[in-house]
């Protein structure tokens, strides 16, 4: 088997979530890029009758360590200046 090197450009904002998002998994950048693309590739699953939309969505949620959505949530989704 040959392993490869490929070379991503990634905006620099994308980065600093991902690698945010690396230390608190206590991995590293290229670690947690592995586990992502395997997660998309993976075959899915229907989920049970049972399971809730609602319960599907808290499943997937991941904390992005933002402690005020709430309050600035214009700042997140449309880049307004904090209030």
């Amino acid at each position: 088997m040959t392993v490869g090197t490929v070379t991503v450009k990634l905006p620099k904002d994308l980065y600093t979530r991902l690698d945010t998002l690396a230390k608190q998994e206590r991995t590293d950048v290229v670690v947690l890029l592995s586990r992502l693309a395997a997660l998309a590739t993976a075959p899915r699953t229907q989920a049970e009758p049972s399971t809730t939309a609602f319960q599907r969505i808290l499943d997937r949620a991941t904390d992005l360590g933002v402690s005020d959505l709430a309050e600035q949530h214009d700042h997140y989704l449309y880049g307004t200046e904090k209030q």
